[in-house]
């Protein structure tokens, strides 16, 4: 062993030799008897705690965005793949910088921008790619000197492109007949489906389109069918084929028709007219305006005025009844005819006026049987007996009916009681009365009331005693 070996060894002994003897004397010495008590030793300062360690500086808030969130495929072919995906959740205020896209192929890591620069949509088309590769993709939000968490697609994806047959989407509107009238632009839009692109074609009825009049322009998912200003003649059935590897295709028929003002009804003739009613027939118009025809408007004139007034409108058929005219006035009558497309622009006329006569009115009253009233007097009610009292005045009274009128004669003991003072007789609603004023002994007797008119006559009696008071 060397010496410089050694000494470090030595060194390292002599303090475990020491330590007894370090100890011993450190140890305090037994104090005599009757000696005094040494002083207790003065207390040391304690160690100072250590310092707590600094705090770690905080990032700001916001620094990083958050992440891109659903990320998909919106589209995929041989040679691009279009992305979309939705912004991250946390934004911030002053909103982000854009979007970085990257991708690698499968089984290596080195990641490749797509863009040179972040960017703001939410849409990104990577083109250029290679046909058959796999490639990872993912996108990531910036914001000042962030980079957020990247959104990433599950599955490596297969750059290739993918066979969809075509299909036409033809308009709801377009599946039954297409008016548009005359002058009127044609501007159709008809949307289809397939991939790879496909092949599009139109034909009216079987052959090419003329050019002059129609303009076509067709794009990856969609055609447009233009006609500036539409004639009669651009009416018929067009058909649309939209063909992928002259194998697969897909058709569809639009039904064109322009139409126009149909003109107007012929041969209106003024066929009839009794009481306050006028008959009038016509033909269908020769031009239909390429349309059915949705029926006819009639008109009436009363030729003092001359203001055409509207008695029927859509009516269907070629003839038809105007009533209500009023008697003593003349009428003129005209007809539309009508299609989708209005009214015709002219009316057919009538060329003659119908001339609405008063007639003569007789009163003819109506005959009904006469009800004979001719009846001869009857007593409803009859006289009845009494007793007076000499000097109080008394009254009988009985009823009588018939027609005419019959006349009553007041009788006593078979004598007509003729314009005296002392008797009163009254007939009112058949109710016939004789007041006796003060009677005495010698006004007793019978007394008898008589009826009579052209159909005969009646009578009743009555016994009336005066009592003499005593």
């Amino acid at each position: 062993m060397s010496d410089q070996e050694a000494a470090p060894a030595a060194s390292a002994a002599a303090p475990s030799e020491a330590q007894p003897a370090s100890a011993a004397e450190s140890a305090p010495a037994p104090e005599p008897e009757g000696a005094p008590p040494a002083p207790a030793p003065a207390p040391q300062p304690a160690a100072p705690a250590p310092a707590p360690p600094a705090p770690e500086p905080k990032k700001p808030k916001g620094a990083s965005p958050g992440q891109p969130m659903n990320l998909a495929v919106d589209d995929v072919n041989d040679t691009s793949v279009t992305l979309t995906w939705d912004a991250p959740e946390q934004v911030g205020p002053k909103g982000l910088d854009g979007y970085v896209v990257e991708y690698c192929k499968d089984g290596t890591t080195d990641w490749v921008a797509a863009n040179n620069k972040p960017f703001l949509s939410t849409r990104y088309v990577i083109r250029n790619l290679t046909s058959g590769d796999k490639l990872h993709i993912r996108v990531k939000a910036v914001k000042d000197d962030g980079i957020s968490e990247p959104a990433a697609l599950d599955q490596p994806l297969l750059i290739r492109e993918i066979l969809e047959h075509p299909k036409i989407r033809l308009p709801r509107y377009l599946r039954e007949i297409y008016m548009k009238t005359v002058g009127q632009a044609v501007n159709l839009l008809i949307p289809f489906r397939g991939k790879p692109k496909p092949q599009v074609t139109w034909t009216k009825e079987g052959k090419p389109l003329d050019p002059k009049r129609v303009n076509v322009r067709n794009s990856e998912k969609d055609s447009i069918f233009f006609i500036r200003q539409a004639q009669r003649s651009d009416s018929g059935k067009y058909e649309i084929t939209v063909k992928i590897l002259d194998e697969l295709e897909d058709k569809a028929t639009i039904d064109l028709r322009v139409i126009e003002r149909p003109s107007p009804p012929e041969n209106l003739k003024l066929v009839d007219v009794w009481g306050f009613n006028v008959a009038l027939e016509w033909s269908p118009p020769k031009d239909n305006g390429n349309a059915d025809l949705k029926g006819y408007t009639v008109q009436k004139a009363d030729m003092k005025t001359k203001q055409w007034f509207t008695v029927l409108e859509h009516y269907n058929r070629t003839s038809c009844t105007v009533s209500d005219l009023i008697m003593g006035n003349s009428y003129s009558f005209r007809v539309f005819s009508e299609n989708p497309s209005g009214l015709s622009e002219n009316a057919a006329t009538t060329k003659d006026v119908a001339h609405i006569k008063k007639t003569a009115i007789i009163y003819k009253p109506e005959k009904f049987n006469t009800w004979d009233f001719s009846e001869p007097p009857k007593f409803t009610h009859p006289l009845t007996d009494r007793t007076t009292t000499r000097g109080y005045s008394t009254q009988l009274v009985c009823s009588v009916r018939g027609f005419p009128k019959p006349k009553v004669i007041w009788m006593k003991n078979q004598m007509e009681i003729r314009e005296d003072p002392k008797y009163v007789a009254l007939m009112n609603q058949g109710v016939c009365s004789l007041e006796i004023r003060k009677p005495s002994p010698f006004d007793g007797g019978v007394y008898t009331c008589k009826a009579v008119n052209l159909f005969g006559e009646a009578s009743v009696d009555c016994k009336l005693n005066v009592k003499v008071p005593e």
